[in-house]
């Protein structure tokens, strides 16, 4: 746990599972750092690729994640992943090429374990700029970045509706594909922590997901 001045807030989720969104929206309305830590493995795996490194070369990755220089910038509200001192464009991390393969890089220990204290940095991050807490959105943020959160939330929806909604963002990844490989991976696989909070978003407007969210953190923080 965390003090009373400061929370962390962990959103778990496949993806177009609400994720996003309502953590975006949570960060405004209670002035928390947002990081999406699926765009910090988005960049390195556009990175990797970048210097011709794929996922099936593990000699090559283990080498190669070894040697990136991390680094954090903080844009509004939001974390970006600085690389060698660059922040990777949402245009290249939003590709096909990186969409086939997030989760390939995503499944090996080495690359999680590249990640895993600089995920847990960004707290620090958070409160040396001022914010009230941090909303992190991931895939193990509840169950390995933050297992002691304040409050974690599991986000989930039906296949064919997530479908649909990255469908309407002009999202290029198969859903289930995902599912099947975040789910099915040795280390830090997608699931529901245990005592965290399961909501099913299918029938939900964000509006309501923000809300069911955001009643225990009102009652903790009180009035802005």
């Amino acid at each position: 746990m965390t003090d009373a001045a400061f929370i962390i807030v962990a959103i778990d989720g496949g993806a177009a599972s609400g994720k996003s969104s309502s953590s975006r929206t949570l960060s405004d309305r209670f002035h928390l750092l947002h990081v999406d830590t699926g765009s910090f493995y988005r960049a390195i795996t556009a990175e990797l690729l970048r210097i011709g490194v794929p996922a099936a070369d593990l000699a090559g990755v283990q080498t190669a994640v070894k040697h990136l220089a991390l680094g954090t910038r903080v844009a509004g509200r939001s974390a970006q992943m600085e690389i060698g001192g660059r922040v990777v464009p949402d245009a290249e991390i939003r590709t096909k090429q990186v969409n086939d393969n997030v989760s390939h890089f995503a499944a090996i220990p080495e690359v999680r374990n590249a990640l895993l204290a600089y995920q847990r940095g960004q707290a620090d991050v958070a409160r040396t700029r001022g914010f009230r807490g941090v909303v992190m959105e991931g895939r193990d943020i509840g169950s390995v970045i933050f297992p002691n959160a304040d409050f974690r939330f599991f986000l989930h929806a039906d296949p064919e509706e997530r479908a649909r909604r990255r469908a309407s963002e002009g999202g290029q990844d198969s859903i289930r594909e995902r599912d099947r490989l975040d789910s099915s991976r040795k280390t830090a696989p997608l699931a529901c922590p245990d005592g965290a909070v399961s909501i099913d978003s299918t029938h939900l407007t964000l509006a309501e997901v923000v809300e069911l969210i955001a009643a225990p953190i009102a009652a903790r923080l009180g009035p802005l």
